[in-house]
């Protein structure tokens, strides 16, 4: 099971908790197996001022049924059924980001088939705190690892370096299901193109707050139970062949693909990045085309990184092997 935030955080206490409002953005998918077990997870957190804003992208299970019944429990105000854009996951949660109805100043994705941990919500706004409204800010945590049944598995990696642009344009650190972000991050996000091809929302996310000098936070305390089975879209990572599968998607040229696509959605905002996250950008970019020897010097100038050492020789090896 999560272990309580003071037995893991060396006795740190949670504030009483804020009256802010939450916008619980779920996105649902044939969810009918868990979902019912997300919800109550998410009924039950300690930090009661939330909306549930439930887009389903055109599911033919129950879960629409699960959905209508928790909404005549809850009520119309508390949990809203809406329509996705039938588009993929990453362009699901986007498009809850776009509705203007949606008004509350704090934003939390949320997947169908996990279980939060009481103090999820609580957490991220204790921190959210401390950051100037204007300023854009995205708090992730780390993981449990749960099978289908609930039971513990494992943790997700605990990464030790400060988040960071540099690190954001080669690595997500953390899965959406863990993020809150403030309106002024709502509001990056909800510039990008809808033409754009976004891999994953929430190394979206990481990438454009940080670029945009937003305030970033790594929780070590492990924010929820995340579901390993085999319909998730997106693998925790934790494991030997999970590393196994990443590397030799590196080779497939996978990872360069995901890159391209990254770097031609950050097109249309680059004047929206700091200036020296505008010069990591540009080295990056021109080190990814370069001959060998400028290739490597221009990467290592970006500064760009991942979270291990083992990372750091698998960004070396895409380097060489032109698969950046």
């Amino acid at each position: 099971m999560i272990p309580s935030p003071s037995a893991h955080a060396h006795g740190e206490q949670i504030a009483l908790p804020s009256t802010e409002q939450v916008a619980i953005l779920l996105t649902t998918f044939n969810g009918a197996p868990f979902l019912s077990e997300q919800l109550d997870s998410l009924i039950a957190q300690t930090h009661q001022f939330w909306t549930i804003y439930a887009s389903d992208d055109g599911s033919s299970d129950a879960t629409l049924e699960i959905l209508s019944t928790y909404q005549e429990r809850l009520g119309p105000d508390r949990l809203v059924i809406l329509e996705g854009p039938r588009q993929g996951f990453a362009a699901n949660f986007l498009s809850l980001l776009r509705r203007k109805e949606i008004k509350e100043p704090y934003f939390a994705f949320c997947d169908q088939d996990d279980r939060w941990a009481p103090e999820r919500l609580a957490r991220g706004i204790q921190w959210m705190r401390t950051v100037p409204a204007e300023q854009p800010a995205l708090f992730c945590s780390r993981t449990e690892l749960i099978d289908t049944q609930g039971q513990s598995i494992g943790l997700s990696p605990l990464f030790a370096r400060p988040p960071s642009f540099k690190n954001a344009l080669v690595q997500s650190i953390a899965g959406g299901n863990t993020m809150l972000l403030n309106e002024a991050a709502r509001q990056l996000l909800a510039a990008t193109q809808a033409s754009s091809r976004i891999v994953s929302h929430d190394w979206w996310a990481y990438i454009l707050v940080s670029g945009c000098e937003g305030a970033v936070h790594y929780d070590p305390f492990p924010g929820l139970g995340y579901r390993q089975h085999a319909g998730n879209l997106m693998g925790s990572n934790a494991s030997y062949r999970d590393r196994l599968v990443r590397l030799k998607k590196l080779f497939a040229g996978t990872f360069n693909e995901w890159n391209d696509a990254n770097l031609e959605a950050l097109t249309p905002l680059l004047d929206k990045l700091s200036p020296r996250n505008r010069m990591t950008l540009d080295l990056f970019t021109e080190g990814r085309k370069a001959t060998l020897l400028k290739r490597l010097r221009l990467i290592y100038r970006s500064g760009a990184h991942r979270q291990t050492l083992q990372g750091n020789l698998g960004l070396v090896l895409a380097t060489l092997f032109r698969r950046l």
